[in-house]
Formats: structure tokens, sequence, C-alpha cells
């Protein structure tokens, strides 16, 4: 975010008498994005979807533990542009009531209900209007060469209504777009830009976190050429200087998230953006990592916890994942390999075509089903879950004892008190 003079100034002040200090704690919400897998890339599945049974958004009593037990403050919940504005719509300003209502209902319990921030998260790589084979199908958004991409204009269009219906509402941080890769430097920040410009149009002071290329990869920030985030990121401008960066970094061999062990040593791959964010006064949050129970991730998983403490460029951060848990038949998972950060950087994900977690594992398990950070959650055994075994033990025990309650979600961060205070 390109800074005025005088901005730079105070911002320069604030660096050199601030204290690291994390304001927003707590977990990503993944259910909003399920149930539009297809094994033959059949376009259409799972759209728009039956809420409650293929998609979800929170589960009430998870967020009332997060919140009155665990003493978190932030959730970042998933949801489809595709559902949000239907392909027969086309991306913009037209929304699928029904389904914002829902999207809102949720919203609303975790910012009013429990006085918590949230993340609003649009799952979808920066393409859209085919999430059958995520994170690679569905047009890039703003590709002026395919004819059925939707237009920069048209997320900006977008941006700009959803930031008008919850420009009221100071504890909800706008999310631009998770994970976007294999675009172009310049069309990403042209997309961002426009969505950043339509926000404030709106009236909007929200604050808004920004992405980067290449999956939003801490580790790869300063890499890949003349395309590097290093490159790009810093040059979007918000007259309000209250947009910050978003980042992903898990630890394993390559980052995906995908397997049980822990490789990636957090401090030395986040060294880069880290020097970055310090040279353009910028913020940020990491709305992505994770980590298997193994003692290498567990002692990684700390590590990196601690880096973000311990440096001031970091105000806020959400691990992955929680989401709904019901029982109820539980379609398997499927595995597609693909190429993720760079051409000799080989990833296997997971993609969930049925709804909900069930005693499935969202991150760091090699697809065993050790369950997920959603309270109550259990793994296929019944034994305890990632709940159970790293969000209490580990992550938990580094959830600061206090977080910004209450006032504008902002770049400079809030008054810090204990919930409740």
């Amino acid at each position: 975010m390109k800074l005025s003079l005088s901005a730079i100034a105070a911002a320069c002040v604030f660096a050199t008498s601030a204290s690291a200090t994390i304001f927003y704690a707590g977990v990503a919400e993944s259910s909003g994005e399920f149930g539009v897998w297809s094994a033959t890339s059949a376009k259409g599945t799972g759209l728009p979807g039956r809420f409650g049974v293929d998609y979800s958004f929170i589960s009430t009593s998870g967020i009332d533990v997060m919140v009155d037990q665990n003493r978190v403050n932030l959730f970042r919940v998933a949801f489809l542009l595709e559902r949000m504005c239907p392909p027969s719509f086309g991306l913009g300003a037209k929304f699928n009531e029904t389904h914002f209502g829902y999207f809102k209902e949720s919203i609303e319990y975790i910012t009013k209900k429990k006085g918590a921030y949230a993340i609003l998260d649009p799952h979808n790589y920066m393409r859209y209007n085919d999430p059958s084979s995520q994170p690679f199908s569905g047009s890039v958004i703003g590709n002026t060469s395919d004819p059925t991409a939707a237009t920069t204009a048209q997320f900006g269009s977008f941006w700009g209504e959803l930031a008008k219906r919850f420009a009221d509402n100071e504890k909800v941080i706008f999310g631009l777009q998770n994970e976007p890769h294999d675009v172009a430097s310049s069309l990403l920040v042209s997309n961002l830009q426009a969505a950043i410009d339509s926000i404030r149009r709106s009236g909007a002071k929200n604050l808004i976190i920004a992405p980067g290329n290449s999956w939003s990869g801490g580790h790869y920030w300063t890499k890949g050429g003349a395309d590097a985030n290093s490159n790009w990121i810093h040059k979007l401008v918000d007259p309000l200087n209250n947009t910050a960066v978003d980042i992903h970094e898990y630890l394993d061999q390559d980052f995906s998230g995908g397997h049980l062990a822990c490789t990636q040593d957090p401090a030395t791959n986040l060294a880069g953006v880290t020097a970055w964010l310090k040279e353009h006064k910028l913020k940020a949050f990491i709305t992505e990592f994770g980590g298997s129970n193994t003692t290498a991730c567990v002692t990684m998983l700390n590590g990196m916890l601690d880096y973000m403490a311990q440096n001031e460029e970091y105000i806020g951060w959400t691990a992955w994942a929680a989401g709904m848990f019901l029982s109820r038949p539980f379609a398997v998972f499927q595995l597609q390999t693909y190429e993720r950060i760079h051409q000799d950087m080989l990833t296997i994900l997971l993609f969930q075509i049925g709804p909900f977690w069930g005693p499935n594992s969202p991150c760091c398990t090699d697809s065993a089903q050790f369950g997920s950070l959603e309270p109550g959650s259990k793994a296929a055994d019944g034994g305890p879950s990632l709940y159970d075994t790293i969000w209490l033990p580990v992550i938990q025990k580094k959830v600061p004892a206090k977080l910004q309650w209450s006032g504008l979600a902002s770049v400079n961060g809030g008054t810090l008190s204990t919930k409740g205070a």
C-alpha cells in the first residue's frame, strides 16, 4: 500500500516507538466453500448447493467455545463467489440474497453476538465461474483473452457492494481473495486495486487485507523474478492507509499443508517477506498456517507463533482450520497432484467433495483422518482431534492474554484488553 509522506513519517514513529503486538488471533472457518468438487470436472457441480447440507459457514457452538473458553477474537470465514454471485448473474453487485442472508447471519453472530472480528474470505484463487476443480478451474478474473472471464471492473463492483453491506460493522475485515496463483502480478494488482477503490468509494473504512501471487506464500514473496510479490504488492494505494498484507505459510516440505512432517523453518522462510514489510512500513496477517502433532511440528508451530509475536510487522493470525463437523455420510477426499509454488515444487492438496470436515483433517496429516481444529471434533477412530492435540496444547498457549475487542480493525491495532473487560 503506497503511503503518503505524512503517513510514512507517522509509520516511522510508530515503528520505532511500538513493541511487537498481536492484536487479532484466531482460526479459519472452512465450510462455506464446500460441496462443489467434481471428480470429472463437471461445471456447475454443487451450485448453488444446499445450505446446511452441502456447505455451511460456522458452527455457533464452536464459535462460542473459541471465544468464551479459548479467548480468540478473530475468525476467517470462507465463501464462494459463485454462490454469492451465481454465474447466471455474473460477478458483480447482484447477489443471491438468500445466500447472502445466511452469510451475514454467520458474520453477525461472530461480530455482534460474540464481539469478535471476522475476515470475509472469497475462497476462489482469483478465479470465477467454475469451482468444480479448484484451485485450477474457473476463468482468471480480469483475463481479457478469455471471453468467459469476469472483468477487473466486475471484481471491483462485487467488492463495492459487499463492502457497502458491511460498512457499518467495524469488526468486519475484507480479505480480498484467497491464494491467487498463476496470474500475472500486474493483473493481480489491477484486480486488487479495483477492489480497494470500490470499497473506499462505498464509504467503508474497514480494514482490508490484500494477498500476494503464488498462493500468497510468505517463503516465496521475494522470489519469482519480475513477478515476485515484493515487486508489486506495495504498489497498492489505499486512501485510508488501512490495508494490510495477507500471507500464508505452511511448514511441510512443499509448503502445501498436506504432509505430516514439518521440515520448513518459519523464521528462515519468512525473513524475506518480513524485511519487505519493514522496508515498506506495512503490516501483515498470516491467515493460513498449520502443522501436525509431531514433535518437529510442535517445535516449529511454537517458533512461528513466537516469530509473529516478536516482529511488529505481524498484527494478526488465523490457524487452518476449523469448520463444521456434523456426523453424516462423508465423501472421500480426492487427491490432486499439481505444481504449486514453482515448476520444481510438487504438492498434494486435499479436496473435499462432501459436506463438512467430519473426522478429516484440513491440514498436515498426509490425508489421515485426525480431525480438525473445530472444538468437539474427533479423529476417525473416535480419539482426539487436532483441536485436542494441536490447538489446546500448542496454539492456545500462544493466544495473547490481551487482544483488541472493540473499535475499528486497523493496521495500527486498537486498545488491548481481556475478553469482557
